[in-house]
């Protein structure tokens, strides 16, 4: 059943703190669509895989839902009533790392990148497969948890301590995403070693298939965060004709 919609002021307070980690039982997730039948189908699947749904149908809902049950994944439809989905996405992804997952009918090239470039960590195109949905949320949410390293992997002055999910450069916290995270921890933990775009997207997203603009926008990003000059990038190099390599001396490449 649709829950009523509650009230949202410009900011986003969640109830619980965005920094800590993300329960090890079942997720609790944001379903946000203006559609009925989408949030209906999308929501059973989700219950029935053992999660926790919250709904809203717009944009001042949606915010109203995240500050009284901060959520652990947000679904979220990019054409909503009233504020867009990028807005939202902003002002949630402004108050807490959560993991955010576009859903939405354009599928142009660049909607699915200003959705990454607002943080979203994954891009469904309707029509989609719910079961492929909630395999794709699952998959963030495994990555967004803590898991156990004894040794935080550094290098270049850059630190990642994945299970604080806490990312710093010179000592001096770094304002990460989800997925730049995680691929900043796999550089970290593959110095000087060439992949390929299709590569990463399998080692850092867990996925065999997908559009490999997530993974260019993605690094993209996290250069903007990493190097003294992401025009000219030292660390994350590229390396012409194969991918990307993590080179911590940073040497400019040739």
């Amino acid at each position: 059943m649709q829950q009523p919609h509650e009230s949202a002021s410009a900011d986003v307070s969640p109830s619980r703190s965005p920094d800590a980690p993300l329960p090890t039982g079942p997720a609790r997730i944001l379903v946000v669509d203006d559609d009925p039948t989408v949030a209906e189908v999308v929501a059973g699947y989700l219950v029935r895989a053992g999660h926790v749904v919250d709904r809203a149908d717009d944009g001042p809902a949606a915010l109203g839902r995240a500050a009284a049950h901060w959520p652990d994944l947000v679904v979220l439809d990019l054409m909503l009533p009233g504020m867009d989905g990028l807005e939202v996405c902003r002002r949630i992804r402004g108050a807490g790392p959560v993991p955010v997952i576009m859903l939405t009918a354009r599928g142009d090239e660049d909607d699915r990148i200003l959705g990454l470039e607002v943080g979203a960590d994954d891009y469904v195109t309707k029509p989609f497969s719910p079961r492929e949905l909630v395999l794709r949320i699952e998959s963030v949410l495994r990555r967004a948890r803590p898991a156990a390293a004894p040794r935080p992997p550094s290098a270049a002055g850059l630190t990642v301590d994945p299970t604080a999910r806490r990312a710093t450069k010179d000592g001096a916290g770094l304002a990460l995403t989800l997925r730049e995270f995680d691929l900043l921890a796999f550089f970290l933990r593959h110095p000087g070693q060439a992949f390929a775009r299709e590569e990463l997207m399998r080692e850092v997203w867990g996925w065999d298939f997908g559009d490999l603009s997530t993974v260019t926008v993605h690094v993209r990003r996290l250069r903007g965060k990493v190097e003294e000059d992401p025009a000219r990038p030292r660390l994350i190099q590229t390396v012409w004709g194969v991918g990307y390599r993590f080179d911590p001396a940073g040497q400019e490449a040739n």
